[in-house]
């Protein structure tokens, strides 16, 4: 962790959506990855946190990577994939850790996400229930498909067509997306497996090319409703970002 690094005026720092002494809530922008893995040169979330709130590097569990280095996730209850933007909640108190953590093991924690999707959806709203495990033959994937490497882990992901839009002559389809479950790069794999990989997914769908102006994932993680340890959940929301108010008004 470098936090000689973070610029308060960098471009892809994150925007702060409430703050109290337990939580952060923040809109993390597309293209900032939320922890290093010791080979990370560039600014991470982590860094950012730490030069905002010394403190919280006492907070959360810290990670060892293979090659036996500790790697710090300051507050860290929850990710966010690098090209991802969309709201997440950081933990500022080991207390508030260690029941943001408990509460996202027993998926208490409600996620919607907002995307675009390759082509036709056939009906209007839909389940994807596909256990994820390692893909075969690239080690950086997973798969939904039969097949799968390693321990097979249930998956389930809610899906409802908000738009089709026809740019170009190709359709696309905007979507809200639901996890019920908190799979690595669920949303991505479960929309490939069913033939509608996420626009400008490089690593799903290498082969489709940019679209509708993206140069990024069009994956967004919209709204986060947490429980309360007093009080009843709360929810927050992440703004549509620029790329995706400009897909919506081709």
């Amino acid at each position: 962790m470098n936090t000689q690094r973070v610029n308060d005026d960098m471009e892809n720092n994150p925007t702060i959506i409430y703050e109290d002494a337990d939580i952060l809530v923040i809109d993390k922008p597309a293209g900032l990855v939320v922890h290093g893995d010791g080979r990370t040169e560039e600014e991470t979330l982590s860094d950012w946190l730490v030069s905002k709130y010394p403190a919280i590097q006492k907070v959360g569990e810290p990670w060892i990577n293979q090659k036996g280095e500790t790697i710090l996730r300051p507050g860290i209850v929850h990710r966010l994939d690098r090209e991802t933007s969309g709201v997440m909640v950081i933990a500022k108190t080991q207390k508030q850790f260690e029941f943001l953590k408990e509460q996202f093991k027993e998926h208490a924690v409600q996620k919607t996400y907002r995307a675009f999707a390759y082509d036709t959806f056939k009906e209007e709203k839909g389940e994807i229930e596909r256990p994820i495990g390692k893909s075969k033959g690239d080690f950086r994937k997973w798969s939904a498909q039969p097949g799968s490497r390693g321990i097979l882990r249930d998956a389930h992901t809610s899906w409802v067509v908000l738009e089709s839009l026809t740019v170009s002559g190709k359709i696309y389809t905007y979507l809200e997306l639901t996890p019920k479950t908190g799979r690595t790069h669920q949303l991505r794999v479960h929309l490939k497996a069913i033939h509608h990989p996420i626009v400008c997914d490089g690593l799903y769908a290498p082969k489709r090319g940019t679209a509708l102006g993206f140069k990024r994932l069009a994956l967004h993680a919209h709204t986060l409703t947490l429980p309360r340890r007093k009080g009843d959940p709360v929810t927050f929301e992440a703004p549509l970002p620029e790329d995706f108010i400009h897909a919506l008004s081709l």
